[in-house]
C-alpha cells in the first residue's frame, strides 16, 4: 500500500508544475482568465499561439515521463513483479496534480498532455496506437477534444487486451486493480470534457489548428 501512495505522491508532485500557467505568467497573464478558461495546451494554443501550445504540451508530457521514469528508478528492481502497476499509479499522480493543483485552488487543466506522458512511458505497443489515434482523428476533424476521448477509450481497451494476453507479466489480481485505476482515469477525463462531449454532439464544438490564423477565426 505504502508502495502505491508513494508512487502517487511522485506523479502529484510532478504534475504541480503547471507548462501553461508558468508560461502565461512569464508572458503577462493568467491562462485561466482566457479562452475556455483551461490551463492546457489547446486553451495556450489558441490564446497564446502554437509556440506557446506546443511548449506547454512538451513539459506537462515530459513532466508525466520524468514521474514515471522516478517510480522506475526507485521500486524498479524491488517491485518488479507489480511495475506496470506502479507506473500507472505515477502517471495517475501526474495527472491528477496538473488538473487539480492545490496551490492553484485545485484549477488546474485535463490531464491530456500529461496523459500523452503516460502513453509514451508505460508501454510501446499503447504509444504507438496512441499516436495514431490522436492524430488520425485530429488531423482529419481538428477536434482536440474527440481525438483525446478515444485514446483513452483506446487506453481503456488496450489495457485490458494486453493485460489478459499476458503482456504485462502480472498476476490476476494485480491486474484487476490495474483495470480499476486505468477506469478511473478514464472516467476522469471524461468528465473533466463533459461539456465537450455535449458541444461535440450539437456540432458545436469549436475547431483546433495548428496555424495561428485560423485558430483566431
Amino acid at each position: 500500500m505504502w508502495v502505491r501512495i508513494g508512487c502517487l505522491a511522485i506523479g502529484y508532485l510532478f504534475g504541480l508544475f503547471q507548462t501553461s500557467y508558468i508560461y502565461g505568467k512569464a508572458h503577462g497573464i493568467d491562462i485561466r482568465n482566457y479562452g475556455s478558461g483551461n490551463a492546457g495546451t489547446t486553451n495556450m494554443m489558441r490564446t497564446l499561439g502554437t509556440k506557446a501550445g506546443l511548449i506547454t504540451f512538451f513539459g506537462d508530457c515530459v513532466k508525466c515521463l520524468l514521474a514515471v521514469g522516478l517510480v522506475c528508478l526507485i521500486f524498479g528492481k524491488g517491485h518488479s513483479e507489480m511495475l506496470p502497476l506502479l507506473k500507472m499509479y505515477a502517471a495517475a499522480g501526474t495527472i491528477l496534480g496538473h488538473n487539480f493543483p492545490f496551490y492553484l485552488q485545485f484549477h488546474g487543466g485535463k490531464g491530456i498532455a500529461a496523459t500523452a506522458g503516460l502513453v509514451l512511458s508505460f508501454d510501446p505497443i499503447m504509444a504507438v496506437l496512441g499516436i495514431i489515434t490522436f492524430f488520425g482523428i485530429f488531423l482529419t476533424t481538428h477536434y482536440v477534444s474527440l481525438g483525446s476521448l478515444l485514446v483513452y477509450a483506446g487506453i481503456m481497451i488496450e489495457v485490458l487486451v494486453l493485460g489478459q494476453t499476458g503482456h504485462f507479466a502480472m498476476s490476476q489480481p494485480l491486474l484487476y486493480e490495474l483495470y480499476v485505476l486505468t477506469a478511473v482515469l478514464t472516467a476522469m477525463a471524461y468528465w473533466k470534457h463533459r461539456g465537450n462531449i455535449v458541444r461535440l454532439l450539437h456540432r458545436e464544438e469549436r475547431k483546433t489548428y495548428l496555424s495561428n490564423n485560423k485558430n483566431k477565426k
